[in-house]
């Protein structure tokens, strides 16, 4: 079960990477929509967070210092369930911006909030299972001897 959740959550991490990473700038613009953060750290977080989430996802597939990659992962996923939260109750009109574009939405469209924080919430619990059971089967912590992982373990955690 752990490497089907560590699966899961570093490949969509990755999409979500890689379908922002070429476009910077409505990276930050989708940051910049939920009017959480001041200009400067909206901007930072807005270009950083693709490669952030990248290399988490990288990490996850791997599994590569998984539980350190999944308490990130859960982390990045809570803050995405409460900025889509905070957008909502505050009447906010935006795109998540989870997996490119971002920003203000169009006439006609209609935000997708509920939708946005029940995937976020479970790829969350998919983060919190990966941080409290053994990497899983394929996973290099195993091989190299950082987190101790067998098939066994993972067998166990059916």
């Amino acid at each position: 079960m752990t490497t089907v959740a560590r699966l899961v959550l570093g490949g969509v991490l990755i999409a979500a990477g890689a379908l922002k990473i070429g476009n910077p700038s409505d990276s930050v613009l989708a940051v910049k929509a939920y009017q959480l953060l001041p200009e400067a750290v909206a901007v930072g977080a807005g270009h950083a967070l693709p490669i952030v989430e990248i290399v988490v996802g990288a990490l996850l597939v791997v599994g590569l210092l998984t539980r350190v990659a999944a308490v990130i992962a859960a982390l990045l996923m809570l803050a995405f369930v409460f900025g889509i939260g905070w957008a909502w109750a505050n009447g906010l009109r935006i795109d998540c911006g989870c997996f490119g574009g971002g920003g203000q939405l169009g006439a006609g469209q209609e935000p997708a909030y509920l939708v946005d924080i029940l995937r976020d919430f479970g790829l969350a619990l998919l983060g919190a299972w990966t941080v409290r059971f053994p990497p899983g089967r394929f996973a290099l912590d195993g091989a190299l001897g950082l987190g101790g992982d067998s098939a066994d373990d993972d067998l166990e955690n059916l």
